[in-house]
């Protein structure tokens, strides 16, 4: 596993804000500022943000990942140094930061390899419960850490714009016609009443995305340290159970009923949480973020072009309909079923018609 050499020295410095075209020779300047002008870079990644990610490969140092996320197209890296700090103090597997240029959009970060949860669950199912074993430890870990400090509330009006994506976006493509004000309100009020009726707990971090391919395995550490976390700059301070519906209603891979209620099950006990009430909150956190997750992905085809989300749709779809079957969600399940078609293949190629048309 590629990880980067501990004696290399953590600074920061500021180039400037720079236009787009002036990038390319901005990472140059960072690298070099850093020490790595000599290594070799090759894409790892990219992700449904503006955010980009290189490996660095350098004979003396190691391996180290670049993150490029333009603050010219509303990105921000300061977050994300924030949420690392402190993750780390709890002990748990953030990656460190090598040199940072928060004003341009730079971090060079350490590199966790390459055993996302994702694909050793491919390459070795016989590891699955045992890593989202570890995964779901994480979680209890952060629900006894006392959350940083002003780090926004994830509330009922955060919950409520995020779902509303499903009536701004989702449904105009899958009908053809805009969201009259009506049925938009209607919806707003299910979600509403709902959200707010489990937004009494007592709250903790939650990191937001939150599942197989932000996880890296790191069996080489102890304890919640084994969990190598990324991708959670959008932290908030949230119900404990939204995360742990990130990790188990995964809109990217298969995750068997039960894998999702011994994990469940798992982190109710070792968490001390009502059984009850938590699995309520469960419900109603997976129908909300799953709900969004429909409405981002339509987004992501017809504003952003990149159509390959779509695929994804039916899967997430079948975790709504799970999580609708709770009883304090009956009138929220019955104005999907009026109002929301399935986004069955023949809708995907619809949604993706009319990005080719915009």
């Amino acid at each position: 596993m590629g990880q980067c050499n501990r004696s290399v020295r953590v600074f920061e410095f500021s180039l400037g804000v720079a236009k787009l075209s002036d990038r390319s020779s901005l990472i140059e300047t960072f690298l070099k500022e850093a020490g790595w002008a000599n290594a070799e870079r090759a894409i790892l990644a990219g992700d449904a943000s503006n955010r980009s990610y290189d490996r660095l490969q350098d004979a003396t140092l190691g391996r180290a990942v670049l993150m490029n996320a333009p603050p010219e197209k509303g990105e921000d890296t300061t977050p994300f140094g924030q949420i690392t700090e402190w993750l780390q103090k709890g002990g748990l597997s953030a990656p460190k930061i090598l040199a940072s240029d928060p004003k341009n959009g730079f971090l060079l970060l350490e590199d966790f390899g390459d055993d996302l949860f994702a694909r050793l669950c491919i390459s070795d199912p016989a590891l699955e419960v045992t890593l989202y074993r570890a995964a779901v430890e994480v979680l209890v870990d952060l629900k006894g850490q006392k959350p940083p400090k002003d780090l926004a509330p994830y509330d009922g009006a955060t919950l409520l714009r995020e779902a509303r994506l499903l009536t701004e976006w989702y449904l105009p493509a899958a009908t053809g016609f805009p969201t009259s004000a009506e049925t938009a309100a209607e919806f707003d009020a299910l979600i509403t009443q709902a959200c707010d009726a489990i937004l009494n707990e007592v709250f903790v971090t939650t990191l937001r995305d939150y599942h197989s391919e932000n996880l890296l395995w790191l069996p080489e550490r102890a304890g919640s340290a084994r969990v190598g976390l990324l991708d959670y700059q959008d932290a908030l301070v949230g119900h404990p159970a939204y995360d742990l519906v990130s990790l188990l209603e995964d809109a990217r891979r298969d995750t068997s009923p039960e894998l999702q209620r011994a994990m469940l099950d798992h982190y109710i006990h070792q968490s001390g949480v009502d059984p009850e009430a938590f699995e309520t909150a469960y419900n109603v956190l997976g129908a909300q973020r799953n709900i969004k997750i429909i409405g981002i992905f339509a987004r992501l085809c017809l504003r952003d072009k990149k159509k390959d989300y779509l695929k994804y749709m039916p899967r997430v779809w079948a975790h709504l309909q799970h999580d609708l079957t709770d009883p304090a969600l009956a009138e929220l399940q019955d104005w999907i079923a009026r109002n929301v078609p399935p986004p069955t293949l023949t809708m995907q190629s619809r949604i993706r018609k009319q990005m080719n048309e915009s």
